[in-house]
């Protein structure tokens, strides 16, 4: 696998991509600690009272993040690790996983930054663009055997 240059590049952003899922993590626990805006009783209990047991808008605004990474992010594992088996292009596949990195980080910045729409939705959509081509041409691949 080490010598699959397409794999490697694979590997490379997605690890970029999941730390920046555990960036976004430990954001929504500072927010969550600024905010005095906790999920579970007994957080609220430790860091000042039960009336800190609550949602806050900017939190949830956090928790949409992360949970819209969770939602690209993962799949994109699974289609980049089976497309990086198909042989494709170096160059292609690099271009494949720099766009969907580049548009999940704008997308993030978007969202947790509160930017001027259409910002996140352009960065979503363009980060799409390579998980359908990815999904395609695996599909491509595998239809002779089904």
């Amino acid at each position: 696998m080490m010598e699959n240059k397409v794999f490697m590049s694979f590997t490379f952003y997605s690890t970029i991509l999941i730390l920046k899922m555990y960036v976004v993590a430990i954001i929504t626990g500072q927010v969550r600690l600024r905010k005095k805006a906790f999920a579970n009783p007994e957080d609220a209990l430790r860091n000042g009272g039960l009336q800190y047991y609550r949602e806050d808008p900017d939190v949830e605004r956090c928790r949409r993040a992360h949970h819209n990474d969770m939602e690209n992010i993962f799949p994109f594992l699974f289609l980049g690790a089976i497309y990086s088996l198909l042989d494709p292009s170096p160059t292609v596949a690099r271009i494949h996983f720099f766009i969907f990195c580049v548009g999940r980080i704008i997308h993030t910045i978007a969202y947790l930054l509160q930017l001027k729409a259409p910002t996140r939705s352009v960065a979503y959509s363009v980060a799409q663009l390579p998980c359908f081509s990815m999904a395609l041409q695996i599909l491509l691949a595998t239809t002779p055997y089904w």
